[in-house]
């Protein structure tokens, strides 16, 4: 049987009244919150004072007035005095003789949500005693009589301090228990180390910012707790918090492949508390952003140079074409000018890919087969290498489809053959993998046997116009390359091989594409024309569509409508939920697709990117197909 509030409230006042003492219990602002009968009875008080919501300074000013402290000449003084202790309340033990010559021990104690407990005891027949062994014992000295009692008021406080100690170890318990379950609950790994890099305090986090290393890892030093990679990345750092300096910083775990961000913070004790967090999402999105700022920048400073200099190319071509057609020319003029004109096409082509390289290219995501995806670029590649050099690949991808630019990723990919092509002369063996880091990364390595990559090469290798082939080479492959995949919030590595010949490595963030669906579709857009518009292009790829205005009429349609396989929804919607808050709330319950007009370097969008696939406004049927049906990719 269920017992209610009031059956409890009953059940714990017979209770209190079956105790010895008088107790009373007032709340922060002095009102009686419960008292037991004791109470009333050891006071003689009336009912309007043992009912809760009577106030402390009522029952004061009744107690004075019968004389239970004596003789008082000012009542408003006295009374105002013992509402001003109560507020600074303090635990204390006490003993007083009443008027009527009892006497009493009075204990209180602070609640730790405000108010005060207090319990009263009559002692007046252990004082009587007290008094009987004095008058009895002749034969014993004053002084022994005197530590008697002394010894035995001492022990009635020990027993008060022990009850306020127990409650203050319950109050520290209770506390301890919520700050441990705050810190189990965020993102973070959250410890503390003493002077030997041991740790003496960890949540349980360890292993989901570092995956791979052990969840409990108190009483373990730091450098086995995070191994010999992990340790040496931040050792630098541990020492400047050990020397008192508190100090932040970033690296990529080699094991796991992710991002990791570190702050340490000196405990004043020769200890560090130590905060790590995993920003790979994080790095990847700041990553996109700052390439997209920095393309910007150079179009700005580019753009008007291209120009003037594209008009002194279109003047020098038209002037040479001229004296190419003057009758009578001296020897030797002819070639000349072909040899002018070839150099002004030639900046012609260098402007085309400055203009590449700076100028605005969106990234168009798709769902893509990566095996297909090698395959293709097999098929590219092969034609153009000599019959000497053998191309190798090697897939080591799941089957599932993924989200790349397809288009942007096979040129970058084929660049980066045809840069290895070059490096193995007339015979050699260039090796593209392709494989799957951490469900992080997707990651292409183009190796070659060739003499691999010089200082200058690895040091600048990336840096515009910078060539090892001479005037065969524009120096912008490279650098084209590595704008695609900080584009993407990818990353781009040079380096030489363990047996010789160089290597490029090539890292995409992984993104699974959404499964194939043709079943009802959620559309959440607040403008009527552009919802029209869309809704034909799911129709027409043979999909279902139920539409809303709002994040919240949207959230509850998914909750009257299971047969939902997808929604398809705009960032910014009328009502102060986003698409952004509509995507947390799906959660991984189905697939959902993000839509924006906003620029690439907007707050929304690089929040919209954390949660969900992102599609650029305005889009055709074909990009809409491309990302959220993967078979209308293969047939096209």
């Amino acid at each position: 049987m269920q017992i209610t509030d009031e059956q409890a409230k009953a059940m714990t006042s017979a209770g209190l009244n079956l105790i010895a003492q008088a107790l009373s219990i007032y709340d922060s602002d002095l009102n009686l919150v419960v008292c037991n009968a004791p109470f009333q009875q050891m006071f003689s008080l009336p009912d309007r004072l043992v009912t809760p919501g009577a106030t402390f300074e009522e029952t004061i000013r009744y107690l004075a007035g019968r004389g239970e402290y004596g003789a008082v000449e000012d009542m408003e003084a006295f009374v105002a005095e013992r509402v001003e202790q109560a507020r600074a309340f303090k635990p204390h033990y006490m003993e007083r003789t009443r008027s009527n010559g009892r006497t009493i021990s009075v204990e209180g104690s602070p609640l730790p949500q405000g108010g005060w407990v207090t319990v009263y005891t009559d002692i007046t027949a252990t004082k009587e005693q007290e008094a009987l062994l004095r008058a009895r014992s002749d034969a014993l000295s004053d002084q022994v009589l005197a530590h008697a009692e002394k010894l035995s008021q001492t022990n009635r406080e020990l027993a008060a301090m022990i009850t306020t100690l127990e409650e203050t170890k319950r109050q520290l318990t209770e506390s301890e228990a919520r700050t441990r379950l705050t810190t189990e609950m965020m993102p973070a790994h959250i410890a503390h180390v003493d002077a030997t890099g041991c740790y003496t305090y960890s949540n349980r986090r360890l292993s989901s910012v570092i995956p791979g290393r052990p969840s409990n890892i108190v009483g373990l030093n730091i450098r086995d707790a995070l191994g010999a990679s992990a340790f040496g990345r931040i050792e630098a750092s541990l020492k400047e918090a050990y020397g008192g300096a508190p100090s932040v910083l970033e690296f990529t775990d080699d094991a796991s492949a992710r991002r990791i961000r570190v702050a340490f913070t000196p405990d004043g004790q020769g200890g560090v508390y130590i905060l790590s967090m995993d920003i790979t999402e994080e790095t990847q999105a700041r990553v996109a952003l700052q390439q997209t700022r920095k393309r910007e920048i150079a179009a700005q400073m580019i753009s008007g140079l291209a120009h003037d200099f594209s008009n002194l190319l279109t003047i020098i071509l038209g002037m040479q074409s001229r004296l190419k057609r003057l009758p009578d020319m001296p020897a030797g003029t002819r070639e000349l000018i072909e040899g002018t004109l070839a150099a002004a096409r030639r900046g012609g082509a260098l402007l085309s890919s400055i203009a590449d390289v700076t100028g605005p290219r969106e990234l168009r995501p798709m769902a893509t087969d990566p095996g297909q995806l090698i395959d293709d670029l097999t098929v590219l590649a092969t034609p153009t290498l000599p019959a000497g050099v053998v191309l190798r690949t090697y897939n080591q991808m799941p089957e599932a489809p993924v989200l790349l630019d397809k288009g942007r990723l096979t040129d970058s990919l084929l660049n980066l053959i045809l840069n290895a092509r070059d490096a193995c002369g007339t015979a050699g063996q260039i090796t593209l993998t392709q494989r799957l880091v951490n469900d992080i990364w997707i990651e292409w390595t183009v190796a070659d046997n060739g003499p691999g990559f010089s200082a200058s090469a690895l040091e600048r290798g990336i840096d515009p116009f910078f060539t090892t082939k001479g005037t065969e080479g524009s120096g912008l492959g490279l650098s084209m390359v590595y704008d695609m995949t900080k584009s993407a919030g990818g990353d781009l590595r040079l380096r030489n091989g363990p047996a010789g010949g160089a290597q490029v490595v090539l890292r995409l963030p992984y993104r699974a594409a959404l499964p194939a669906t043709t079943g009802l579709v959620l559309l959440v857009e607040d403008d009527g024309d552009i919802r029209a518009g869309v809704r034909d292009m799911l129709m027409g790829l043979g999909h279902s569509v139920i539409e809303a205005a709002s994040a919240d009429e949207a959230t509850a349609l998914l909750a009257d409508l299971p047969d939902i396989a997808l929604v398809l929804s705009d960032i910014q919607l009328v009502g102060e939920a986003t698409g952004i808050d509509l995507a947390k709330r799906v959660g991984d319950a189905m697939p959902l697709v993000l839509m924006t007009s906003l620029p690439a370097d907007h707050a929304l969008f690089r929040a919209a990117q954390q949660v969900a696939p992102v599609l650029r406004k305005p889009f055709a049927a074909e990009d809409l197909a491309a990302l959220i049906t993967p078979e209308a990719v293969a047939a096209q």
